[in-house]
């Protein structure tokens, strides 16, 4: 059962790359869990010590370790641990053999999988194409390893997506956000951690100037914390 599922998947990924998008989208994943959030909380009061993988970009890049010392501040035992490439999109990850080999030998309890930071973003029939099956795809391996796979919802670059006539950050904000929605319940009903609605809860309250690096979108050590403060809430609660 396993290898026929990971064959659909590989088939409506290829049907994804070539554009036909109907096909992609008819294929979504089964459910898993009735509820992924209690699926989720359950697994985090079961464990002892939490194992955590994220696999992203540069996005990704500072989390882990912000991840780690919040957890160890509250008196939280994790491990965590980064597949983590300059500009990679989920696409490249789940055809990588150093990602794959991660998620398969970590015994990870919980794997974090982050987008490109524009791909969620795009227009619905381009995205469903583009993120859709390689997200299928990771979630498959990631569940058929016994860890329970999450999506990290990223925010909106400070002025928004280049190219776009009078684009700024709520706007891109609100376009990742209904894209990781719609990720979300395509692969089977995920747990997406709304990163980005920190920051624009942030940005909104005039707190936000920090956030970000000179070039607008990477964050800075104050981006990263906030990050790590969201994962933390959306792991552990309040």
């Amino acid at each position: 059962m396993k290898t026929l599922t990971r064959l659909l998947v590989k088939f409506s990924w290829i049907c994804g790359l070539l554009g036909a998008t109907a096909c992609s989208n008819q294929m979504a994943l089964r459910p898993f869990a009735r509820d992924p959030r209690s699926e989720l909380a359950a697994r985090v009061r079961a464990t002892p010590e939490l194992a955590v993988l994220f696999v992203g970009n540069s996005y990704s890049f500072g989390v882990p370790r912000a991840f780690s010392q919040l957890a160890a501040a509250h008196g939280k035992k994790v491990r965590v641990g980064h597949s983590a490439n300059s500009g990679w999109s989920l696409a490249i990850h789940a055809e990588n053999a150093g990602t794959l080999r991660k998620i398969r030998e970590g015994k990870w309890d919980i794997v974090v999988l982050q987008e490109h930071s524009e791909i969620p973003a795009l227009p619905a029939r381009k995205r469903a194409a583009a993120m859709f099956p390689p997200l299928r795809q990771l979630v498959s391996e990631v569940r058929s390893h016994g860890a329970i796979p999450v999506l990290y919802q990223t925010w909106g670059r400070r002025d928004g997506e280049k190219g776009i006539w009078r684009d700024d950050f709520h706007a891109m904000n609100s376009r990742l956000r209904d894209g990781y929605q719609a990720a979300a319940k395509n692969a089977g009903g995920v747990v997406v951690v709304p990163v980005g609605d920190g920051w624009e809860r942030e940005i909104s309250a005039g707190r936000g100037g920090g956030l970000f690096m000179s070039d607008g979108s990477h964050p800075t050590a104050v981006g990263n914390a906030l990050t790590a403060a969201v994962f933390y809430e959306a792991i552990f609660g309040k």
